[in-house]
């Protein structure tokens, strides 16, 4: 089963919590605090996989978390570090976020890796805490906590050359004459039902063939089958397109070439300004007047075309000549040029005050999340620490400046307070 859009959703692991412990062993006195530091979180990454082709596993798996990082533990015993979460995807594939629909990372090359998430950082034990003054703090710091976030697989193929026509036109007949694949084939419509790639080795070269499947008249507005496949086309360097000029099925082939033309156009500019060879097939069935036919379809559409018959192979060399020909004057594919996206990462020194009532404020940001991870509220030493960071970062004061009085509760974070001069 073929499928090229996912979504799932990605976290990294939390960073492991410091251990508050103190050393009391027979006949040692005074051992003083060895609590461990947490084990940081394992991070997402993703890595390009060459022998995948689908997003199909994604179907059935959309949560990927990965291990949160170990609480530290005594006698400076550091807990273990949480274990990477590898998610492999196709060469091709697009990471998007979500909301933005901006590109976070293109999976171009076979074993091409990027850290997504980085795990959560693990939190100091008290041991890390001991200063001139503070000889036996009884407090550590808790582990990064992370965040999950929703987003979204695009697999988009890579491929030199896509083929491109009406359904029915002989594309997959003609991918299987021009490579080695073997695509399903049946004289209806819709027979292929995924992109098929195949691959040209010619004059100790090689490039990559694809068969782009169901476009119809209103495929960039969703109609048919084309609309699902539209992106595949985005990568390739040149596009073959199948015009089927025995007319058969009661089709112009004129109309039929303007038609696909004009949905490459609406879906994407650059995509209609793709090089195009342009192709008559079923040349074969033409009993009379062929000349005649192939010179009115060239002078309707001011360009020279090749002439083939898929089925019997008359005129496939010489097109697969030209094709190599054209690709050797085209730049090389390559990863979309974009501004990638990452995901905001907290400012550690940014905080902001809300006013939430009269007497009720509340003090949110990047500072205060990495603060509120050094605070225990049950010991005096941390509580003391966390009043003090307040008012040395000038928090107290900018409430008083913004009108909050004594007596007023403060949230920070999950510690609530009063305001106490």
């Amino acid at each position: 089963m073929f499928l090229d859009i996912a979504k799932i959703y990605i976290k990294a692991g939390n960073g492991g919590d410091g251990a508050t412990s103190f050393h009391r062993e027979k006949f040692v006195a005074n051992g003083g605090p060895d609590g461990g530091d947490g084990g940081n979180g394992g991070s997402i990454i993703f890595v390009a996989d060459k022998n995948l082709n689908t997003l199909i596993d994604f179907k059935y798996k959309v949560h990927y978390r990965a291990e949160n990082g170990e609480n530290g533990n005594k006698k400076r015993q550091a807990g273990k570090c949480g274990q990477d979460m590898i998610i492999k995807v196709p060469c091709g594939t697009l990471l998007k976020d979500i909301e933005t629909d901006q590109i976070i990372a293109d999976f171009f090359n076979d074993g091409e890796m990027k850290v997504v998430l980085p795990g959560g950082r693990g939190g100091k034990g008290n041991a890390k805490f001991v200063t001139s003054q503070r000889k036996a703090p009884s407090f550590s710091q808790k582990g990064e906590k992370t965040i999950e976030y929703h987003v979204k697989l695009e697999l988009k193929t890579i491929a030199d050359v896509g083929l491109v026509g009406f359904p029915n036109v002989g594309k997959s007949t003609l991918l299987s004459v021009l490579t080695s694949a073997k695509p399903k084939i049946a004289n209806y419509h819709f027979t292929t039902l995924n992109p098929n790639l195949g691959v040209v080795n010619l004059y100790d070269n090689s490039f990559v063939i694809a068969d782009i499947p169901g476009l119809i008249e209103g495929a960039s507005e969703g109609l048919g089958l084309g609309h699902e496949f539209l992106r595949h086309i985005e990568r390739v360097r040149l596009i073959v397109h199948l015009v089927d000029i025995s007319e058969i099925e009661g089709r112009n082939a004129v109309e039929d070439y303007e038609k696909i033309n004009s949905e490459l156009a609406n879906y994407s500019s650059k995509v209609a300004e793709t090089p195009q060879i342009v192709v008559l097939n079923k040349t074969d069935l033409l009993y009379e007047n062929k000349e005649e036919k192939i010179a009115e379809f060239e002078k309707a559409i001011g360009k020279k075309v090749f002439t083939i018959s898929a089925i019997t192979h008359d005129g496939t060399k010489e097109l697969l000549d030209e094709i190599y020909n054209v690709l050797q004057t085209l730049p090389k594919l390559e990863p979309f040029e974009t501004d990638y996206y990452e995901f905001e990462k907290p400012d550690e020194n940014r905080y902001e005050i809300t006013q939430l009532d009269d007497h009720t404020y509340e003090v949110q940001g990047g500072f205060i999340d990495k603060l509120a991870r050094n605070v225990v509220l049950d010991d005096i030493d941390s509580f003391n620490y966390f009043q003090k960071v307040l008012r040395e970062k000038g928090i107290i004061k900018e409430l008083y400046r913004r009108g909050a009085v004594e007596g007023d509760t403060i949230y920070v974070s999950d510690i609530e307070f009063e305001l106490i001069d």
